[in-house]
């Protein structure tokens, strides 16, 4: 099935969408930590607030107070020291504050973090399996590093950044206002200048940190294929084209975050020197303005209005600084809630397993505790009944056509059935729909029309939860977990007992090889079983599967990794395995399904023939030209 390319890590959006999701996150922020939310603002709002203030008392108190009181021969002294200590309590009262927000602010992104990670994650877990086929690992694995963590540091940075420096610059302008307006026009003059050339940086430097973060999710990608591809590269000398292709990428990657970065710096040095030339330009004019009378200006105004023009014109490159990662964590949390938005798996079935005794009457009755016998359990919504059907593992298809893309089926007419107990497998070329077919018997896609029975039932009505827990499946690709080997072989049936994982990997031929590890059945696989065999990893994934003990078994190439002479311990463990349940095969190897029940030949999704071995290759039609040729695709 067609898989999209990967995602783009950053996309330009509208100021209606940034406000869109800004505000479905800020939900998901004060809905568990609004207490916490209130209490950084308030520290937020006393830091600056503290600055500011300590900027008026030391024009208005310690300026003009102190030096009119020397002038006119007042002992002032002993009025100095006490507000210089009520200064301290000030700017105190701001260090206290400022440590309490960033702690605070700290608590608050590292939770979100997990309630996001905890969300995206559960919901992953609903999806449909079309979803995974049809994106690539990477691109879903950057929505848990890249986007989260990005989204976190603009949670724990930028929003502390931002409200300081908005409520900085209210507190400050309403100071200048009340204090002296003439001064006042000259700092909004100023800042007019800076808001403009803040904005003509910011445009250019907001692409190439687009640009940046685009290249760096490419740069990452390929890595990750180079690393899981370098027994491929080695065999075929691939070495040098690798490092190509990743100097190409690396020099994109260095040319945009060289443009970022040099549009960025430029911000500090421009904001500081138009603030120094806005530093002298105050103190011209106040000076003269001191000189002249002008405006009621004093001394302790001008040295006021230095400082307080400093704190309304800083936080505009401040702000400009943190809009590059703001646009990156809006743009990283349209990528999440795109995650947490797609439909979950839709599972309409009202039939479900129970475990069940035989009756008087030999029908099955629900009881509530294990038995080792499942009954289907078949609510009746027109008279409310209920009744219960052994599950036994009969299997019809009746005329299914499905296709993975609308327009484009892959399976046209197919029918067929699988009495309890019976091998049936499916051989046939590349393409041909064999495996296509077992992964509509586990509903991981819906057929577009025809009907599936499981003991008679339509698998539309059974929940999935339990059709898959009555078939076990053992695929190509085989994935072990890190945990021990005792936990991947229990995987399947996480009541199963220490004996039963042994009883199932003797059954599965593992048991040997097993013993012979340090640790034996508690030795931790970890890398997806590295340091084991192809051969050995496809044993415990058979184990596993024998393990499950259940009544209808798929095997997807199960043996395709395993040596000959290791097939042929193997097969003796999967014929004990598959006695007395319905068993569906996908082989290469034609030798594996010689004493199968029956053998589908598929071509292009149609069944062309069907039968025994024997049978089939008296009818000298496409299974014997695949038996005669020694070759068959999956």
């Amino acid at each position: 099935m067609p898989r999209k390319g990967p995602g783009k890590f950053v996309k330009k959006l509208t100021f209606r969408e940034t406000l869109k999701i800004f505000g479905r996150l800020f939900g998901i922020m004060w809905k568990r930590y609004h207490w916490l939310i209130l209490l950084a603002s308030a520290a937020i709002l006393v830091s600056a607030a503290s600055g500011v203030v300590g900027n008026l008392f030391i024009g208005r108190i310690l300026v003009d107070r102190e030096i009119n009181g020397i002038l006119a021969g007042t002992k002032t002294f002993d009025n100095l020291a006490t507000a210089i200590f009520i200064m301290i309590g000030v700017y105190g009262l701001g260090v206290i504050s400022a440590y309490s927000y960033q702690v605070l602010v700290s608590m608050i992104g590292q939770g979100t973090q997990k309630v996001i990670r905890d969300q995206v994650f559960e919901h992953m877990e609903s999806l449909p399996l079309s979803y995974f086929d049809t994106r690539t690992h990477g691109d879903i694995m950057s929505v848990y590093t890249n986007d989260i963590d990005t989204l976190r540091e603009m949670i724990s940075r930028v929003f502390p950044t931002v409200v300081q420096s908005v409520v900085t610059m209210i507190v400050a302008f309403v100071a200048m206002i009340t204090t002296n307006w003439l001064l006042t026009l000259v700092v909004l003059g100023f800042f007019v200048i800076i808001l403009v050339v803040v904005g003509i940086v910011t445009k250019q430097s907001t692409k190439f940190f687009i640009g940046q973060q685009r290249a760096l999710g490419a740069t990452n990608g390929y890595i990750e294929e180079m690393i899981s591809g370098q027994k491929v590269i080695k065999v075929f000398n691939h070495e040098q084209q690798s490092k190509e292709g990743f100097d190409k990428l690396n020099d994109d990657l260095c040319m945009y975050t060289t443009k970022a970065s040099r549009f960025s710096n430029i911000l500090g040095p421009i904001t500081n020197n138009l603030s120094n030339i806005q530093y002298v330009v105050l103190a011209l004019i106040g000076g003269l303005g001191v000189g002249y009378n002008v405006a009621g200006l004093t001394a302790g105004t001008i040295i006021t209005f230095l400082l307080l023009g400093r704190s309304f014109t800083m936080p505009v490159a401040q702000l400009a600084n943190q809009v590059n990662m703001i646009t990156m964590a809006m743009a990283g949390a349209q990528r999440i809630f795109e995650l947490v938005d797609e439909p979950s798996e839709i599972d309409q079935g009202y039939v479900t397993l129970v475990d069940a005794e035989e009756g008087e009457d030999g029908s099955p009755i629900e009881v509530d505790h294990p038995t080792g016998r499942w009954a289907w359990k078949h609510p009746h919504t027109a008279d409310g009944s209920i009744t219960y059907t052994w599950l036994a593992g009969h299997i019809t298809m009746d005329n299914v056509d499905f296709g993975y893309v609308e327009g484009k089926p892959v399976l046209h007419g197919v029918s067929l059935y699988a009495k309890p107990g019976q091998k049936v497998a499916f051989v046939g070329a590349t393409g041909a729909g064999k495996t296509t077919i077992t992964n509509l018997l586990n509903r991981f896609y819906d057929i577009e029309d025809g009907k599936i029975r499981f003991d008679g039932i339509n698998i539309n009505k059974i929940k999935k939860h339990d059709l898959r827990r009555a078939m076990g499946m053992v695929l190509q690709e085989t994935n072990l977990f890190t945990a021990s080997v005792k936990e991947n072989i229990r995987y399947g049936n996480p009541n199963a007992t220490d004996e039963d994982v042994i009883r199932a990997a003797k059954l599965a031929n593992a048991d040997n090889f097993i013993r012979m590890f340090p640790q034996g059945y508690d030795t931790i696989l970890t890398g997806a079983g590295a340091g084991l065999s192809q051969g050995q990893r496809q044993l415990i994934s058979i184990a596993r599967a024998a393990c499950a003990n259940p009544p209808v078994l798929i095997l997807d190439e199960a043996t395709s990794s395993i040596d000959s002479r290791t097939e042929k311990l193997v097969q003796q463990g999967m014929d004990a395995i598959m006695k007395g349940r319905t068993v569906f095969v996908i082989a290469h190897r034609l030798s594996t399904v010689q004493n199968s029940n029956v053998i589908i030949v598929l071509e292009r999704g149609r069944i062309i023939e069907r039968g025994t071995h024997d049978q089939l290759l008296e009818m000298k039609g496409k299974y014997y030209e695949l038996y005669t040729g020694g070759k068959t695709d999956d």
